[in-house]
């Protein structure tokens, strides 16, 4: 992920896609949207970092459908910054959403969790380390 911890609340900070043939579907974006790619050690596998041709910063993920991952549906997640990770999840329940997977943190940035909301349609709560 890109330096979350300047994002604001509300704001859509990262995106990616996890699919079983992740090496396949890096190669695809990487000759149809001209990224480049970065591997991520994910410990024993790498996602990946895509980005923009000469540019540091990374603008999207491509990850393996494992561990965590492995329950989630083959689409782009959009990360959506939230100021407090439980009170978000409390009130997707409230409202009648999910809690997919999570919440999980990410060491140097915060957390994170994936939700369906009552339309069906998935995204990510992210909740950046203060």
């Amino acid at each position: 992920m890109a330096d979350n911890k300047k994002k604001k609340i509300g704001v859509i900070n990262w995106v990616d896609l996890t699919v079983e043939n992740a090496e396949e579907i890096r190669d695809f974006y990487s000759r149809v949207a001209g990224w480049t790619v970065e591997p991520v050690d994910m410990g024993g596998y790498n996602d990946f970092n895509m980005q923009s041709p000469g540019d540091v910063e990374p603008r999207a993920g491509i990850c393996h459908s494992k561990g965590g991952s492995s329950t989630l549906p083959p689409y782009w997640l959009i990360y959506i910054s939230v100021e407090s990770m439980q009170e978000s999840v409390a009130s997707c329940l409230e409202l009648g959403g999910e809690v997919i997977s999570g919440p999980l943190d990410i060491k140097g940035y915060g957390s994170y969790c994936v939700i369906r909301d009552p339309a069906g349609a998935y995204c990510a709560l992210f909740e950046p380390e203060d």
